[in-house]
């Protein structure tokens, strides 16, 4: 079933609505593995991140499978390992495609900067934003100077308020036939979640700007030395 999922997700010419049929398909597989239903869980959620595929329906898929505590536990695993690989991709594999996926993108550029002044509080702020787009996020990193544990720490940590989020809402499903984000209205959480969010992009923005300031204010007294 994996390798029949991968040869399916590599086809990226395939919907998005195609994809979410494939990834529930999984899910419904994945409840009926018992002991095994974990393992494969984490693998196939990092199959879709490293394969730019949105993990929202895996991550409701965690709710209503495991529950929420567990769920949240097979989530953040998947999660931080399938960033981890983008991440680990983008840094020596595949540094020309990620550079022209972002090249002219001003946001990644002063993210850029950024991280290589701050590390780990630029990558921790920009999870908790909804506006930097989660997969392409973990190549793009592997492209700063960020050290592998301090991506891999803040990325865990500022992940586990979404994940926790969006896990308990799939256990509210309780079917995963169920599962669909546009079918539904928003939770006080979510609500909240997007409150942090917003105070975080926020955050980034003034962070960012704080720090070109003082590059650009060094830069200049260089030169007039």
């Amino acid at each position: 079933m994996l390798i029949i999922l991968a040869g399916k997700l590599f086809n990226l010419s395939d919907s998005f609505s195609s994809i979410q049929d494939y990834l529930r398909e999984t899910l419904d597989w994945i409840a009926n593995l018992g002991y095994w239903g974990p393992v494969a869980f984490i693998v196939v959620y990092i199959l879709a991140t490293v394969l730019f595929l949105p993990g929202s329906i895996l991550t409701l898929g965690a709710g209503a499978i495991f529950g929420i505590f567990t769920g949240s536990i097979y989530v953040s695993i998947g999660s931080v390992a399938g960033a981890t690989c983008a991440f680990l991709v983008g840094r020596y594999l595949a540094r020309g495609w990620v550079a022209k996926k972002i090249a002219g993108n001003q946001k990644f550029k002063a993210i850029d900067e950024a991280v290589a002044r701050e590390g780990w509080k630029i990558v921790g702020l920009t999870r908790l934003s909804p506006i930097f787009p989660f997969n392409l996020l973990n190549y793009s990193f592997g492209l700063t100077k960020v050290s592998l544990r301090d991506y891999v720490v803040a990325s865990w940590i500022g992940m586990i308020p979404g994940t926790i989020m969006y896990v308990y809402i799939g256990s509210l499903a309780g079917e995963l036939a169920t599962l669909a984000l546009e079918e539904r209205s928003k939770t006080t959480g979510e609500w909240i979640l997007y409150g942090v969010g917003l105070v975080a992009t926020v955050a980034v923005t003034v962070y960012v700007t704080k720090i070109a300031r003082k590059a650009l204010n060094e830069k200049i007294a260089e030169e007039q030395g």
